[in-house]
């Protein structure tokens, strides 16, 4: 497991670039004909590269992905083994899951499917009606993303993304700002606006994050553009921020806003989730581990579209270790074989019946 796992790091996979992914997939499916005596299926879907190992129609989704957020070179060294502590990019999140679930399908018989993407880090958007096509048929579908601390997933929030671009009037700074309409100035006031929409008290963040404005610093700028992360367990809270982002109005009536964006994943409740739960304990209890416990986070996955397309979800199934998207990524290799037993055990209790 571990000479897998250190081939997937190794081999480093960006979203955002394509070659990266293709290279990736490729190296997994080279994996799973050395572990279970097959290749994967290398699908293409709104261009971009899927690994699909198992049955056509599965009624078993064991859902992974294999892409990063790390650029290539950003993250040095790209592996390290160090006690029981092993490092990279993406291991956590998540190539040290796919590994557990690649060798979780040894010896299993049935209707099941270990299927990874390329796009989660970037929102899934050319995988997202494919993953909700192949849940809506499945009887579970069974997400391999990262543990909170060894707990499974049962609630994530919801999501939603937005773009705002002012457009104004660039001038000279020092000879005629009066002429100008200064998109860093309107920028500020939207900060502001979108920040106090939060709300603590129902886990409602809205998070102002990427920002670029101006061209010379000498010159009032003329465009500015604010990107936005919102998140809650609620849809109704979701619902409120979408209406106060859309309904923003320009501080200077002469500068002009451009709002793109919206609703990205679905709140996963936990009524999709805890009839699978309460299996996955029953299979922990059969391999003698202590109980799992479970968590409600404020991350997103494609677990949340699975379960709007009506399958019953189980998250967090995949790695034990810490620091998803941070420097210092790692994963406990002494856990990889009972979480990959763990996987083993709850797909066959569900194939059973």
């Amino acid at each position: 497991m571990l000479s897998a796992l250190e081939k997937l790091v190794r081999l480093e996979s960006p979203s955002q670039d394509l070659a990266a992914c293709r290279e990736v997939i490729k190296l997994a499916s080279d994996i799973a004909l050395e572990v279970l005596g097959s290749p994967a299926q290398i699908l293409e879907v709104n261009g971009r590269p899927v690994f699909w190992w198992g049955a056509d129609k599965a009624d078993v989704v064991v859902l992974a992905h294999l892409d990063t957020v790390w650029p290539k070179g950003s993250f040095q060294p790209l592996w390290t083994l160090k006690d029981n502590v092993a490092t990279g990019p993406g291991i956590f999140d998540m190539k040290a899951g796919f590994i557990q679930a690649l060798f979780a399908l040894r010896g299993i018989k049935g209707s099941v499917a270990l299927v990874a993407t390329s796009d989660e880090e970037t929102g899934s958007t050319t995988s997202k009606d494919f993953i909700m096509e192949i849940s809506a048929r499945a009887k579970a579908v069974l997400v391999v993303e990262a543990t909170l601390d060894g707990k499974v997933k049962t609630g994530r929030k919801g999501t939603a993304m937005y773009q705002i671009k002012i457009h104004g009037k660039a001038s000279h700074a020092g000879l005629e700002p009066e002429k100008g309409i200064n998109t860093t100035v309107e920028i500020g006031h939207v900060i502001l606006a979108v920040s106090s929409l939060e709300n603590i008290d129902l886990g409602t963040s809205v998070v102002p994050t990427m920002l670029r404005s101006g061209n010379t610093t000498n010159t009032v700028p003329d465009l500015a553009v604010l990107d936005i992360d919102a998140r809650s367990f609620s849809i109704a809270e979701l619902e409120r921020v979408d209406r106060s982002i859309r309904s923003l109005k320009a501080v200077n009536p002469l500068a002009r806003y451009e709002i793109t964006g919206g609703f990205n994943r679905p709140v996963l409740e936990i009524t999709a989730t805890m009839a699978l739960y309460e299996r996955a304990e029953k299979a922990a209890k059969a391999l003698g581990m202590p109980p799992l416990g479970h968590a409600s986070v404020g991350g997103a996955s494609d677990g949340n579209f699975a379960a709007s397309a009506g399958a019953q979800v189980l998250d967090g199934l995949g790695a034990i270790g810490g620091g998803a998207h941070a420097a210092h990524e790692w994963v406990d290799v002494t856990t990889l074989e009972i979480r990959s037993a763990l996987l083993h055990e709850l797909i066959k209790e569900i194939l059973n019946g």
